[in-house]
């Protein structure tokens, strides 16, 4: 069998020096899940869809959340029935082969680091100016790119929750789920106050910029689909509960339940913010705000309330940084087992945590957070998403194919039509992104094949065994 076609052998137990303590239940992946979709996207991405689509923006998050449930039903089904912990690495591997595994994975760092560093940067903004309040010097709080020396705010966070999980994935998963309650308690606040002032005449013109991506004078990409390839940013996290599968105490059950339970209630988060936003005020008054529910709420003469939701939003944003450090950390783990990465790094501690692969993680990010411009290439997190739910979509169509007497713990109805879903969704979404993202997401791909080519596929565990 060619190299790049080796397909990792289907159920291959984890090595016992790697072994990862089963103490997650389901309310744990269910706030992991919760916590990692619910942040950043729905605090700042509405203003940035009413931006691109108008008062469509609404249906900009419906189709960007059916998109995702295609994905969840997918990832749902395989993910109980290969409990592994490198989520669409890991399945692809099984499925696809080494090459294909070898891109998602590549792809899913991709991911998971831009999201780290970004949220991050994203905290450090509200941190920063309490910081220099107090004499701290200004150029510690920004990156060379924005004329300071280092963001330390950001490298700070990411070394508490780097903390956290090497503590323990229990202790972190309770935490995580008190923060995540106090997230929705605070966009509930929202709604609140928002939803009894709507006014439909802020619906109109429903749809200003049209269905399909359109380029205008400014060089902004507008439109339905164009607000939805940005817009979907706030919904991917619920795989990172797949990367939790060897400590599900019944991923049979559990992973089924978290992913497909977790998408379900920020969509109806999302609608219910997205409404209550665009019924409050007219889209024109809030597009492109960094804070557009602050903004709403003060417009609504309510500021009070608006330095809640603040307040509350900074508190809680470290849930998001937890459930992609997790998940990022895990893959990590997976692809170190499979001798992409160096084997010491697969070891897991006395407390049960695979805590050198968690601090490894959190240099890669920190660097990241605290040196390098992030802001141009953060919708790269895009791409690398929608090319491993692709090819998750793709893993279910081959498996009910290619084996389809195996058990199924959660079998996802209409299954060949839920992959095709998946994978057309994610290719129009993926040709709506801006073109300089899908430049710089080739460019990525150029490098990792570079890798692989003169690493990768000498150094992987199947290689070695041939």
């Amino acid at each position: 069998m060619a190299s790049w076609n080796r397909r990792k052998p289907f159920g291959v137990a984890a090595p016992a020096e790697s072994d990862l303590p089963r103490t997650l239940s389901w309310p744990h992946l269910l706030a992991l899940g919760v916590g990692a979709i619910v942040g950043t996207g729905i605090l700042t991405l509405i203003g940035v869809g009413a931006d691109r689509a108008g008062p469509a923006v609404l249906l900009s998050f419906a189709i960007a959340g059916a998109i995702c449930a295609c994905a969840a039903l997918a990832y749902a089904e395989l993910s109980t029935m290969m409990p592994a912990a490198g989520s669409a690495y890991a399945y692809s591997y099984a499925v696809l082969g080494e090459l294909v595994a070898w891109v998602v994975g590549w792809s899913l760092i991709l991911e998971y680091s831009l999201v780290v560093s970004t949220v991050a940067v994203g905290w450090s903004g509200y941190a920063a100016p309490l910081l220099t309040g107090i004499g701290f010097p200004v150029a510690l709080t920004q990156g060379p790119e924005l004329g300071g020396l280092i963001n330390l705010p950001a490298i700070f966070i990411i070394a508490v929750v780097a903390g956290l999980l090497c503590f323990g994935t229990r202790e972190s998963a309770r935490l995580n789920t008190i923060l995540v309650l106090i997230k929705i308690a605070t966009l509930a606040l929202f709604v609140g106050v928002a939803l009894p002032t709507f006014d439909a005449a802020n619906l109109h013109p429903f749809m200003p910029f049209g269905f399909a991506k359109e380029t205008g004078p400014d060089g902004v990409a507008r439109g339905v689909m164009a607000a939805a390839a940005i817009i979907f940013f706030a919904f991917y996290g619920f795989d990172a509960i797949s990367t939790a599968a060897e400590e599900a105490k019944r991923p049979e059950r559990d992973l089924a339940i978290g992913i497909i339970g977790s998408l379900l209630i920020c969509t109806l988060i999302y609608v219910l913010v997205a409404a209550a936003a665009i019924g409050a005020l007219p889209f024109t008054r809030f597009a492109d705000s960094p804070e557009p529910l602050a903004l709403i709420l003060r417009e609504m003469g309510q500021g009070g309330v608006a330095r809640i939701v603040a307040i509350a939003a900074v508190i809680a944003l470290p849930t998001v940084l937890l459930g992609f450090l997790f998940g990022q950390s895990r893959i990590f783990l997976v692809m170190a087992r499979d001798g992409f990465l160096p084997a010491g790094l697969a070891q897991v501690s006395k407390r049960g945590t695979p805590a050198r692969i968690v601090i490894f993680t959190a240099i890669v990010v920190a660097v990241i957070a605290g040196v390098l411009p992030i802001d141009e290439i953060a919708a790269l997190a895009n791409a690398g998403t929608l090319i491993a739910f692709a090819a998750v979509g793709l893993c279910l169509i081959v498996m009910r194919r290619r084996a389809p007497e195996l058990p199924r713990p959660f079998r996802a109805p209409l299954g060949v039509l839920v992959g095709i879903g998946a994978i057309a969704g994610c290719a129009y979404l993926f040709l709506s992104l801006p073109t300089k993202t899908l430049l710089w997401c080739l460019a990525w791909n150029a490098i990792g094949l570079i890798v692989y080519l003169a690493y990768g596929r000498h150094r992987s565990l199947l290689a070695r065994r041939a």
